[in-house]
């Protein structure tokens, strides 16, 4: 009996940014440094950036209570300034998985409507993190603006 579950997380933000500075946001370490945490008490480190098909990204995130945990992966696809695909692990997980996130960017006047996708999450615990972390990372991202 195959009672898989669908574990994607679709997550949908407005940004008060333009497209290109949206897309930015996911591609400079600049930018990263400042957001891509799922809360203010972490400290941020961007260990390798490079976006291009086929590039790496690490970054660590420091919790409060020192426990650095590391998200890698490999760009998939890039199309500045609408889309960026990538895949994404947590280095050395105890059960590594190995997902992916899209990321999808649309003009809407003067801002920008972004879209998270994150496939391929192994269970329903898995997501429900990963949930939280992005939307704590996402709401950081629209304070940024």
């Amino acid at each position: 009996m195959d009672s898989k579950v669908d574990t994607t997380i679709t997550l949908s933000r407005t940004l008060k940014a333009n497209i290109q500075a949206a897309f930015d946001a996911w591609t400079t370490v600049a930018a990263l440094t400042k957001w891509f945490a799922p809360a203010d008490a972490f400290k941020t480190q961007v260990l390798e950036l490079d976006v291009r098909k086929g590039g790496r990204y690490k970054i660590a995130m420091t919790d409060p209570d020192g426990k650095v945990h590391t998200a890698v992966g490999t760009y998939q696809t890039i199309e500045r300034p609408t889309e960026l695909v990538f895949t994404w692990k947590w280095e050395n997980a105890e059960t590594p998985e190995t997902s992916l996130v899209t990321i999808s960017f649309r003009k809407k006047g003067d801002q920008t409507e972004l879209t998270l996708v994150h496939t391929g999450l192994a269970t329903e615990e898995s997501a429900k993190h990963h949930q939280q972390g992005w939307t704590g990372c996402l709401g950081r991202l629209v304070a940024m603006y």
